[in-house]
């Protein structure tokens, strides 16, 4: 059988290093077209902020980009792409290193592979493998799929929370979806306790720690997943293994903070004690994405919270989403605007104020 692409080694020791990777969200015109401008103005801002990758066709872009009513997976795809080789050589951006480029793929399996080939024609490095399209499927079944797709493209796999369209995936998949050889990365995101630890406990099973990065994309567990050394027993002896980096909704906004926090944990990973101070943003950053992704209403209007910090801070121009339907909630724009008074060393609205007409430009 066919091991799969493989992406370039660099790619592979910067997911294992631990990057902060925003989940690209979506900019539209008021007349629901796509705002190129400010699509790409998000991209420079994410760039420049330090993130060392960017995940664009995922859940916080919309899923809604793929229906044919709208036609925006390939142009959305390739505006990032296109803007980040262009920051790259763009001096004045002061780009360290060249993204890491993941797409989302979902849909059965005939679409997951088009997406795939889509992605990897662009120049993506992985794509992020949602199974929200298949929640009848079995095991075996989902397993058929994801070796499928793996032979286009390289895979971060995607424990997505039911809640924002993913699916309950048990320890029997995890144990046998780290066999597939070019799995690169996992996006744990159930925002369950009991579910990370299973997908930790399967890398660590099958050998695989040292392979495939772990990434946090619980959004209500942030700092406290990036501080945690885990401990698994194994038949080989004990595995040591820590979540490295996120793939966030969460790092869509106040992303420069995010990435100094991400280096904060990193600088900690020697020591024996964690300070006070950082267990206390822990919560309070906790409590922000209670704010902005909407846990009041099961995170209903997770997207256009997302938005509305960036429409505060004069990067995006409106919270609307391609479904009409999908809005802030009654009581959620007062919540961000509490979170964010409360909270202003979790942000970076300095940073944003002093760079936004840059990015904005052209």
């Amino acid at each position: 059988m066919s091991q799969g692409p493989q992406p370039p080694a660099w790619v592979l020791e910067r997911l294992r290093e631990g990057l902060v990777i925003p989940a690209h969200p979506l900019t539209l015109t008021r007349r629901q077209r796509l705002d190129e401008r400010r699509q790409r103005g998000l991209t420079r801002y994410y760039l420049a902020a330090g993130a060392g990758g960017l995940a664009v066709g995922v859940h916080t872009t919309q899923f809604a980009i793929r229906e044919p009513k709208h036609g925006l997976l390939r142009p959305v795809l390739e505006l990032a792409a296109t803007e980040a080789r262009h920051s790259m050589a763009h001096s004045a951006l002061r780009i360290p290193h060249s993204p890491v480029l993941v797409a989302g793929v979902c849909g059965p399996t005939a679409q997951a592979v088009r997406e795939a080939e889509l992605a990897r024609e662009l120049g993506y490095h992985a794509g992020l493998l949602s199974l929200g399209a298949l929640r009848q499927a079995r095991d075996r079944e989902l397993i058929a799929h994801c070796r499928t797709v793996a032979r286009e493209i390289p895979l971060i796999g995607f424990y997505l929370q039911p809640a924002a369209g993913g699916r309950l995936l048990p320890y029997p998949f995890w144990r046998r979806f780290v066999e597939i050889p070019n799995v690169v990365a996992i996006k744990i995101a159930p925002f369950n306790r009991y579910q990370t630890i299973e997908v930790i406990r399967a890398v660590a099973e099958a050998g695989r720690a040292g392979d495939i990065a772990l990434y946090t994309g619980n959004d209500d567990h942030i700092l406290l997943d990036l501080l945690t050394e885990f401990s698994v027993p194994t038949a080989r002896g004990e595995v040591r293994l820590r979540i490295v980096g996120g793939l966030l909704g969460q790092w869509a906004c106040w992303t420069k903070r995010a990435v100094e926090l991400l280096e904060q944990c990193r600088r900690l990973r020697t020591r024996e004690r964690v300070p006070a101070q950082l267990l206390t943003w822990a919560e309070q950053l906790t409590d922000a994405n209670a704010a902005i992704f909407d846990a009041a209403h099961g995170f209903a209007g997770c997207i256009p919270g997302i938005h509305e910090v960036l429409r505060r801070q004069g990067l995006l121009a409106h919270t609307r989403c391609l479904d009409p339907h999908e809005r802030l909630s009654p009581g959620q724009a007062r919540a961000i605007a509490r979170v964010t008074a409360a909270y202003p060393h979790l942000g970076d609205e300095v940073f944003v104020r002093e760079h936004r007409d840059q990015w904005l430009r052209g």
